[in-house]
């Protein structure tokens, strides 16, 4: 009873885009580890961007830093 928790930033991720999420990652535990797409959950978290850090800031600094460096 595999159990996958995906964790995005809250930016806008439409019923559609969490729908492929959901069945692509089902896909994969059946088509990898044999399971059982019955038994299979698949829960998506949207995270405030401010709740959210990467290197010690908030991912909104983090990604401005990114943009300015060019990366």
């Amino acid at each position: 009873m595999p159990y996958v928790n995906i964790q995005v930033t809250r930016e806008g991720v439409t019923p559609e885009q969490k729908s492929r999420l959901i069945r692509g990652t089902t896909d994969l535990l059946v088509d990898v580890l044999g399971k059982n797409p019955a038994t299979t959950f698949v829960v998506i978290d949207e995270v405030e961007m401010e709740n959210w850090g990467i290197g010690g800031v908030p991912v909104k600094e983090f990604r401005s830093k990114a943009s300015l460096s060019g990366r």
